[in-house]
């Protein structure tokens, strides 16, 4: 066979596909890792990306050279993001599982997940702190030095608490999908 009957043959085709597919599922795993998803999970979503049909865990293992363990605890975290979905598949007891193809409602729960339980973390202490200072403020023997830093104080927290209060409903937009009134979903990009 010559060159050019090769280069126009199904396996070289299939080649090119797969050669296409490997580079976006690196490129996703890459980019994942950057949101603090480990490479490993990022190519175990890839990879499930362009799956005809949802996998088992013994399936994605054996596609990634992975143990079944380590594909339980990549499609948890998967899960727990709202970026997988477990179905149900007619005549088998595995669990199958596929990716979420709404890449913005991907995009939604990953960050508002994130995002809230941050917020949550940050306003805990802040409200702690801010309570514990106010404390102090009512007492009449605090000293004038120290008087001014916790006043200096309870105004920082009041501002951070008004900056994640602004978060809060920032992410109420992504959640409403009330962003896309404002930053319109591009439809038809290449």
């Amino acid at each position: 066979m010559d060159k050019s009957t090769q280069l126009n043959s199904p396996i070289h085709y299939e080649q090119i596909i797969n050669r296409a597919q490997d580079r976006v599922i690196d490129a996703l795993a890459r980019n994942i890792d950057l949101y603090g998803i480990t490479m490993s999970i990022g190519h175990l979503y890839g990879t499930l990306l362009f799956q005809d049909k949802p996998m088992t865990l013994d399936e994605m293992g054996e596609a990634l050279g992975m143990s079944k363990t380590s594909m339980s605890t990549g499609v948890r975290t998967l899960l727990d993001l709202n970026m997988v979905n477990k179905v149900w598949m007619k005549g088998t007891r595995k669990d199958h599982y596929e990716i979420e193809q709404d890449w913005y409602q991907n995009f939604i729960d990953y960050f508002s997940i994130k995002w809230r339980k941050g917020i949550d973390d940050n306003i805990q202490s802040l409200r702690k702190s801010l309570q514990e200072l106010k404390f102090l403020q009512d007492k009449e023997d605090l000293p004038e030095p120290l008087r001014d830093k916790v006043e200096k104080d309870i105004e920082k927290i009041k501002n951070a608490l008004e900056y994640y209060n602004w978060i809060n409903r920032l992410i109420d937009t992504f959640e409403s999908h009330e962003i896309f009134k404002y930053v319109p979903k591009n439809e038809g990009a290449e």
